[in-house]
């Protein structure tokens, strides 16, 4: 796994769990070519990044206490 990995993984969770996705690029610090733009977004989206931030934490806390999470190598499927 490398850094790129892991913001891609939780680039795609966070897409998936339907946040904003220009507030989750800017959360993983994927730098907006507009400057000034980019100053205004962090000042304005930070009630909405802490939100994002704290379910990101929530899901992953999850995890970790076991939710219901399919191993890789499981024989399970999921019923059609």
């Amino acid at each position: 796994m490398t850094s790129h990995g892991f913001r891609h993984t939780a680039s795609t969770l966070l897409n998936e769990l339907g946040f904003d996705p220009d507030i989750i690029e800017l959360q993983l610090a994927h730098i907006n070519k507009d400057r000034i733009r980019a100053t205004y977004n962090k000042a304005e989206w930070i009630k909405k990044r802490t939100l994002m931030m704290q379910a990101w934490a929530d899901y992953l806390e999850g995890l970790k206490n076991g939710a219901d999470v399919v191993a890789i190598n499981s024989t399970k499927t999921k019923a059609s």
